[in-house]
């Protein structure tokens, strides 16, 4: 198998092994606590290996999470041996080996067959809150990105909160790759449409029969919802043949999962394209049904619910449940905070969605404006 041409295009970030050693200590250079931890990965190379390519996967900034994919080389240049999401740590090298280059996970977006032409992806995002500022900056780390707000002051906060998470995963100026638009038709010119708005039909549907309509023949249309139906979404946009459920994590650069769910027209261009997309945005693609909360939030929300109930019947203080979750469980966060993270307007939505009960003190708050994080307030105080 040849190594992909979109790899060798690669500029090293750095060379290391300058002559031939048995191991080799392979370090995530992203995050300098990193170099603290010393996670073990041994490999042992394949037997005519003669290059190592390190390529980063996915990086977790609390030092929680880090991988690297290897691709081993024979000496004619061809891919001996793919190793896909090794911690770093400790890596057996053969003595051949001559050289370990380490690259980036891939530097541009992913291109497709127009015609006779490759085309390099441009993405368009509708949105500018968390998710979509989010996916902004991930993007951003390999092209340019467009961002639509609806106002001013959104255009300003977008910015600033691109911005920020831009310094957090690079040192290059990254974030000027990401314009911000006021109009959403200058999105038209995007290859990869994605609406990120919050999970209500009056409000996605028609930006996406927005989308739809100035969108180009062959773009791709996609929407994050964590709950709605993406087929009905799909007949929104008018586009259903071309037309994927992106569902990314909040905080995206961090979360490597994203869901993709299908409406029934969708063709398989499209489908490869969402594929493409989030191999090089560094995620894991889990193709799920189109099923109300697919299989994250199906399964997440009525465990959340049921700390909150609980917290209703015993009384106990949220910090009480969630410390007993975090160091009972190794759950990274408790229950009740996490439901502040993602918001309990949009935990509210979620759990309607997908006919879970919504205990009553969600319910209350969000009547109140206290929404949890986002506000200040939740089920806890910040």
């Amino acid at each position: 198998m040849p190594l992909p041409a979109r790899l060798r295009r690669l500029p090293p970030a750095r060379i290391a092994l300058p002559r031939p050693l048995d191991t080799l200590d392979v370090r995530c250079a992203h995050d300098p606590l990193a170099r603290l931890l010393g996670l073990a990965g041994l490999r042992t190379p394949p037997p005519d290996a003669g290059l190592l390519l390190t390529r980063t996967r996915s990086v977790h900034t609390f030092g929680m999470r880090f991988a690297l994919d290897l691709v081993w080389l024979d000496r004619d240049g061809r891919v001996a041996r793919v190793d896909r999401a090794v911690p770093p740590g400790r890596i057996r090298v053969c003595q051949a080996a001559h050289a370990v280059i380490e690259v980036p996970y891939c530097s541009r977006l992913p291109t497709f067959d127009q015609g006779a032409f490759k085309v390099e992806e441009r993405l368009g995002i509708a949105g500018s809150g968390a998710i979509a500022c989010g996916l902004a900056a991930t993007a951003a780390q390999h092209g340019d990105v467009l961002l639509w707000a609806r106002s001013d002051s959104s255009a300003e906060r977008a910015r600033g909160a691109v911005a920020k998470w831009c310094s957090k995963l690079s040192e290059e100026p990254i974030a000027e790759r990401v314009t911000v638009v006021s109009e959403l038709g200058e999105l038209a010119s995007a290859t990869f449409l994605v609406e990120a708005l919050a999970e209500e039909r009056a409000v996605k549907d028609p930006v996406l029969a927005e989308l739809g309509r100035v969108s180009g023949a062959s773009a791709v249309l996609a929407t994050t919802t964590s709950s709605l139906s993406v087929t009905e979404l799909a007949a929104a946009s008018g586009r259903p043949d071309r037309f994927v459920g992106l569902h990314v994590f909040n905080p995206v650069p961090k979360m490597a999962l994203v869901e993709l769910a299908y409406a029934p027209e969708a063709v398989e261009d499209v489908r490869e394209r969402a594929r493409a997309l989030c191999a090089t945005l560094g995620k894991t693609a889990v193709e799920v049904p189109d099923i109300a909360g697919f299989v994250v939030n199906r399964l997440l929300f009525p465990y959340l619910f049921s700390a909150v109930e609980l917290m209703e019947q015993t009384g106990l203080a949220p910090s009480a449940i969630d410390d007993c979750m975090r160091l009972g469980a190794g759950h990274p966060m408790g229950p009740l905070a996490l439901l502040d993270y993602v918001g309990l307007d949009v935990s509210k939505a979620i759990g309607e969605a997908i006919g879970s009960t919504v205990p009553k003190t969600v319910v209350d708050l969000v009547a109140e404006g206290h929404l949890g994080k986002k506000t200040g307030r939740g089920l806890h105080t910040y």
